[in-house]
């Protein structure tokens, strides 16, 4: 199988994934529409959260040599 048969494969799986998900589980998907629709005013929440991981993780590291 070449890589390009392997990543349409791989990405047509994951679509398909994705519609099963919505069809089974339709309350779930309008909760995430929902959500997704609330961050767009609220996209503040996702930078407080972007910093609150950089300051636990990514501060005070030293450089690797």
């Amino acid at each position: 199988m070449t890589p390009r048969k392997r990543a349409f494969f791989q990405f047509f799986s994951l679509v398909l994934v994705g519609f099963a998900l919505v069809f089974f589980f339709p309350r779930a998907a309008a909760f995430a529409e929902m959500a997704a629709r609330e961050l767009r005013y609220l996209w503040w929440i996702i930078l407080l959260v972007a910093l609150a991981v950089w300051l636990i993780w990514g501060v005070g590291r030293r450089p690797k040599d």
